[in-house]
């Protein structure tokens, strides 16, 4: 009897925490999730970061095409043995035009440009990414906070009929098995409470360490476990596949890898410089000496041990290694796409297959417990229907849960970003 009273203490306490859990913090929907994993996490700054710094790189490689202008300023005093000190001062500008390289300079900026939308699209896989992660944490979480109400309930359906059963044995109409196995049911029913509230725990701090939060917080979140209707046509996965974000990345990396090359191949040409300065100089400051230059310079490679041929060469493999990869990365993205969906139109089969067992179980659940009532249905029979209740509730949330996340795989295999939510 102590044993059952502190079971049923520790129920009460389980619930009463949740209660309370739940006044800590206001539940989170799915929008919510989103906003703050923008905005902290780690990952997701990192790649934006990334995205910044080829975006910076994309500028400097720009500033080829345009005049390298620096200015000068010198003041100098010597004195050398009996020789009267003498003193020079001198300013200046000097510039220096690029006016032809073998077109170099325009393929390193072609380069950097494709290098950066390659950038972009990294970026976009990254935030996919971690959309399909916060989502599983966020299904995780609800049906956690799902699961913690209906193991409640079925420990609640449990000590009805041991009480029910408790009387049939006490009137003689039931003998101890019965009573022993309803109370083992108890028992186990007691534990998956305790086992929800754990798990409860493990997915908020799932959720809170991909929303970027430094540190545990007890949140709660707030949805259904529902997944939108869809069209259930084959859609073309090799058209979708074009707009997938990691296929575009790829392709882009092709594109600088090829640029390379012909930039690789630019700098065996001569390069041409326009140059020109003025300035003043003189002993005294100011100076009034004027003085400028102009002219044109040519630069012409005639030997570099190797080095420009061995770097047409590395070119010339890094984009076959490019090609390669592009074509491995659109075959893998289509197969995908086509397993994706085809996940997700299995998941929500078996959802509506699971709703109407569950719908099922339930009718027989209320007839067999009216029987029972009545002595029409032995305990055998009735705690199999009863059994098969609680394994429909339990297995529609776990149907529920897996649909969203297939359809979560579905939307990230599309490359949908958190940018897009």
């Amino acid at each position: 009897m102590r044993k059952k009273i502190l079971r049923m203490n520790m129920i009460i306490i389980l619930i009463i925490w949740g209660t309370i859990s739940g006044a800590l913090a206001q539940p989170l929907n799915w929008a919510d999730c989103v906003r703050e994993a923008r905005q902290n996490n780690p990952n997701l700054l990192s790649a934006a970061e990334k995205l910044k710094q080829a975006g910076l790189n994309l500028t400097t490689t720009k500033s080829d095409y345009y005049p390298q202008i620096s200015g000068s300023a010198s003041g100098q005093t010597s004195k050398a043995n009996d020789a009267d000190r003498s003193d020079s001062y001198s300013y200046g500008l000097s510039g220096r035009q690029l006016l032809f390289d073998g077109l170099k300079s325009q393929y390193n900026v072609a380069t950097s440009s494709a290098t950066f939308r390659s950038a972009v699209y990294s970026y976009a896989v990254t935030s996919s990414n971690l959309r399909l992660q916060l989502k599983k944490d966020f299904v995780n979480l609800l049906k956690a906070q799902k699961l913690v109400a209906i193991t409640t309930e079925i420990a609640q359906r449990r000590k009805q009929s041991l009480e029910l059963i408790k009387l049939g044995y006490e009137a003689g109409r039931e003998h101890k098995g019965s009573l022993l196995t309803a109370q083992a049911d108890l028992a186990e029913a007691e534990f998956e409470i305790a086992q929800a509230t754990r798990n409860l725990e493990i997915a908020a701090r799932t959720l809170c360490a991909d929303m970027g939060y430094g540190q545990y917080s007890q949140i709660q979140v707030q949805g259904e476990l529902a997944v939108s209707l869809l069209d259930p046509v084959t859609p073309d996965f090799e058209q979708l596949a074009g707009s997938v974000p990691l296929l575009q990345a790829l392709i882009a990396q092709k594109d600088a890898s090829r640029l390379s090359l012909k930039g690789a191949t630019a700098d065996m040409y001569p390069s041409v410089y326009a140059s020109a300065s003025t300035g003043k100089s003189g002993s005294d400051w100011p100076p009034d000496r004027s003085q400028w230059s102009a002219g044109v310079s040519v630069s012409v490679p005639i030997f570099s041990g190797g080095s420009q041929v061995a770097a047409v060469k590395k070119s010339e493999s890094a984009y076959a290694q490019a090609q390669a990869e592009e074509r491995n990365g659109r075959a893998s993205v289509i197969l995908t796409l086509a397993e994706n969906w085809a996940n997700l139109q299995d998941a929500l089969g078996q959802l509506a297959v699971r709703q109407k067992f569950l719908a099922a179980t339930e009718e027989r659940s209320k007839i067999a417990e009216a029987q029972y009532k009545i002595g029409l249905m032995s305990f055998d029979n009735w705690i199999i229907i009863e059994d098969d209740l609680i394994n429909a509730k339990k297995t529609l949330l776990d149907t529920q849960a897996n649909a969203m996340i297939a359809e979560a795989n579905w939307i990230q295999a599309k490359g949908v970003t958190l940018d897009e939510e």
